[in-house]
């Protein structure tokens, strides 16, 4: 059995809920957990750091513009020459914005662009450049509702979610036959969120009902996924909780 201590995992857009359950997860089997929020939330990250470290597990937080190239670059080279080879790498930045078309300023498009897509493909790049070197590694694109169909009021996010799971079946294709697994995950939808507490109390009820997602069920897919053998990889899956319509 893969000795799990000896690899790191960067989990990248590690926020308060699904990025702070993936990130526990991957600890709780022994990899050196590199998760990562843009440097204005660093206190955020090394506060799951400190408290994954103090549980007995390895942690580094890291303070990372995921859209800014030399910053991805140096983070990536820091983790796998300072810490640990990197064996699984997960993009799980928020980029969820809701603009009616007329609203949706040139701005604003590109920089969902930037964040849900460019971004996804500078980690998913840099991955692969490490894990190419091992025949091995696990690649995961966290998507969305969106991915799948553009609502109304969310050009920018859905055209970059879309964009994000194209880059995901490219890399796929690319790097399977390379031993390396490529996934991603539609979440379909509401997540047990203090965003969704605070805005959308009548959808966050529905938790008593296991109506909304579950941060750590949604990580224990993740590492299931991690864990295939790879004569039976999965590409893509998604989930919801077992009332939402689709």
């Amino acid at each position: 059995m893969k000795d799990f201590s000896k690899y790191s995992a960067i989990i990248i857009g590690a926020g308060d809920a699904t990025g702070a359950s993936l990130t526990k997860k991957f600890a709780e089997h022994g990899y050196k957990v590199c998760p990562a929020r843009r440097p204005g939330s660093i206190d955020k990250v090394n506060q799951l750091a400190e408290e994954i470290n103090s549980s007995g597990g390895w942690a580094k937080g890291f303070g990372v513009d995921a859209r800014d190239e030399d910053a991805i670059k140096g983070f990536f080279k820091e983790v796998e020459e300072e810490i640990a080879p990197i064996d699984v790498v997960i993009f799980n930045p928020g980029a969820n914005v809701y603009f009616p078309i007329e609203e949706t300023t040139s701005r604003v498009f590109k920089k969902v662009w930037e964040m849900a897509a460019y971004a996804g493909f500078l980690t998913g790049r840099e991955a692969a450049k490490y894990m190419k070197k091992r025949n091995e590694g696990s690649i995961f694109f966290t998507g969305a509702t969106a991915s799948m169909r553009g609502s109304s009021g969310f050009s920018a996010f859905s055209s970059a979610k879309f964009a994000l799971r194209a880059v995901s079946q490219s890399m796929a294709r690319e790097l399977g036959p390379e031993g390396i697994h490529v996934a991603h995950f539609v979440i379909d939808g509401a997540i047990d969120t203090a965003f969704i507490k605070e805005l959308f109390p009548d959808v966050y009820a529905l938790k008593e009902k296991d109506g909304i997602l579950q941060p750590d069920a949604i990580a224990d897919t993740y590492w299931f996924v991690h864990t295939q053998h790879r004569s039976a990889w999965t590409h893509e899956l998604d989930l919801r909780p077992y009332m939402e319509k689709f």
